[in-house]
């Protein structure tokens, strides 16, 4: 764990809020950055929805390069680590620091004891040079369904080979089982947990005392604009995630 990398998100017993940008252009970006940065959200994330991971990297130099203080995560959609981190390593030597890397698949497998291919990513990022944070997927939205009854195993053994175990619902926009999160919560301990799907500013409440870092894009979003955060739900929800301490759960 990259302790310090880590504490800069969450502070004080309340969950982080890092509002995930569906990224169209830098201009498009950098506004919705604006829009984070003035709700007092300590980062964001970005994401290449709409075009490959190879035209993204420019888009990601011209933002580090107009925020070179902002704490910035990417996800490469679609792509593990063992894709992923290379790039963030090459990034970091053009002096373009990416902060946190969330893959949508960690490549972890309940059902077995050895992870091979969690080991082989976890190398690859040992090789890569990269010395972010790492959120990897676990039980995730679009990957390999896993029975509900195995959750608790599955973030067990995630443990091992992420700084951050991350989970969702179903789909994007559907809430996440809340059982599902206890029984993440229940597995992990006093270990990190970033939930990101689903999140509003009404269902919040819910989640808040259960989940370090809330990764949200459409329960932000102005309606029926999967592109562009509406400053008024983004401080609506961080007004809920004020009100709620981790552990405090009703």
């Amino acid at each position: 764990m990259d302790r310090p990398n880590f504490d800069r998100l969450v502070k004080d017993g309340l969950p982080a809020v890092t509002p995930v940008i569906h990224v169209l252009d830098v201009g498009q970006a950098l506004r919705n950055i604006d829009t984070v940065e003035g709700a007092g959200c300590p980062g964001a994330f970005l994401i290449n929805h709409d075009f490959p991971m190879e035209d993204f990297l420019p888009v990601l130099r011209e933002v580090r390069a107009a925020r070179t203080d902002l704490w910035l995560g990417v996800n490469f959609l679609a792509q593990t680590g063992g894709v992923g981190f290379p790039v963030l390593g090459q990034l970091a030597q053009e002096g373009c620091r990416i902060d946190a890397y969330w893959a949508d698949d960690a490549r972890i497998d309940e059902r077995e004891e050895a992870q091979a291919e969690a080991e082989q990513i976890a190398r690859i990022r040992a090789q890569s040079g990269w010395g972010g944070l790492y959120l990897g997927g676990v039980a995730f939205k679009k990957q390999r369904p896993v029975n509900p009854e195995d959750h608790a195993e599955a973030a067990r053994k995630a443990l091992l080979y992420m700084d951050v175990v991350c989970t969702s619902g179903i789909a994007t926009g559907q809430e996440a089982d809340l059982t599902k999160i206890e029984n993440f919560r229940a597995a992990l301990g006093d270990a990190p947990l970033a939930l990101a799907s689903g999140i509003t500013p009404e269902n919040a409440h819910l989640y808040a005392p259960l989940v370090d870092i809330f990764l949200v894009a459409t329960g932000i979003n102005f309606d029926g604009d999967f592109h562009n955060i509406d400053p008024a739900r983004l401080n609506a929800l961080l007004e809920v995630t004020r009100n709620a301490r981790k552990g405090a759960h009703p």
